[in-house]
């Protein structure tokens, strides 16, 4: 009776442990080239059909592939207005936010947030009336006020409005001096972190990244670190000086040897890894995929995100 308690109890442990905490779907995962097919990811705690969008290069083809692979339901404007609640944006490059704009007209008010950089911009360069039209809570009259513009503080929890998620925000460096932005989500204990584009530190010159490493280390040493976004842009044939703030497989491996420093090898295995951004030059996906799994030597669980597929973490 005692073992078979045990085992029981063994069998529970295990499945609270295996029990997923994040629905994820990627609506655009490349870094240029294919338009309909640019930086866009849902994110929705398990069980919850109420998702933020981090960025927004892609959004309507994002949702029709969704659809058509049945990782959600309904017609796709209507999935756009009801069930895509907020956006956080890491920063306004066209690549990350062209979606967002282009389906301003059709959206419903709902709440955009990002660090003062990036609504600064957005405000001043898209939202303008010479750009597109001003959905914006604020900037050139007159402000329709679609969207409201919720500045985020470095280092700070937000509660995302309208969601059971929570945001912590961290600048990061994208080929100095512009920046761009880590989120942190939490959902109850659970977390994932999505950076937005950015360099390796050394080739920076900055300690960005590595403020966010230390953030994460003690939450990937209890295990309630699911998975990091991180983009992956070239292969390692692109010369340092012609990165523009991006990473490569090497210098994405130069990072994770600063996490595995602060949060032990042990806790680097088998971490859940989703490779964004890749420039679909020539045969570049194929070559960084490949120096990838050469130098995974902490057995990393790289993920080739594809587009519209349903992913659980």
């Amino acid at each position: 009776m005692k073992h078979f308690i045990s085992c029981l109890l063994l069998l529970v442990s295990c499945f609270c442990v295996a029990q997923n905490s994040f629905k994820v779907i990627p609506l655009g995962v490349k870094g240029g080239l294919d338009e309909g097919n640019l930086s866009a990811y849902l994110v929705a705690p398990e069980g919850s059909d109420t998702y933020v969008c981090l960025d927004a290069g892609t959004i309507y083809n994002g949702v029709e592939k969704a659809i058509a692979a049945k990782s959600v339901k309904g017609d796709v404007q209507s999935f756009i207005k009801n069930n895509i609640k907020a956006y956080l944006i890491s920063h306004a490059h066209l690549d990350h936010v062209s979606g967002l704009v282009l389906n301003s007209v059709d959206d419903t008010t709902k709440n955009i947030y990002g660090l003062p950089f990036t609504l600064d911009y957005l405000q001043k360069h898209y939202f303008n009336w010479k750009s597109w039209p001003n959905f914006g809570s604020d900037g050139d009259s007159p402000a329709l006020k679609k969207y409201q513009y919720k500045f985020l503080a470095p280092g700070a929890e937000t509660k995302i409005e309208n969601t059971a998620l929570s945001a912590k925000t961290f600048p990061l460096s994208h080929s100095a001096p512009y920046q761009s932005s880590a989120f942190l989500l939490r959902n109850n204990d659970n977390y994932i972190l999505y950076f937005g584009d950015t360099g390796a530190d050394e080739l920076e010159k900055s300690n960005r990244m590595e403020s966010v490493w230390k953030e994460i280390a003690p939450l990937m040493k209890e295990r309630k670190l699911k998975a990091i976004f991180l983009e992956v842009s070239y292969p390692d044939e692109q010369a340092d000086n012609k990165l523009y703030g991006h990473l490569t497989p090497k210098w994405l491996m130069k990072e994770m040897e600063t996490l595995a420093k602060l949060a032990g090898k042990d806790a680097m295995k088998e971490l859940n890894v989703i490779i964004t951004h890749i420039k679909p030059s020539g045969k570049n996906e194929e070559i960084i995929k490949k120096q990838l799994s050469e130098q995974n030597k902490y057995k990393l669980n790289f993920i080739f995100a594809e587009q519209g597929v349903l992913y659980n973490f």
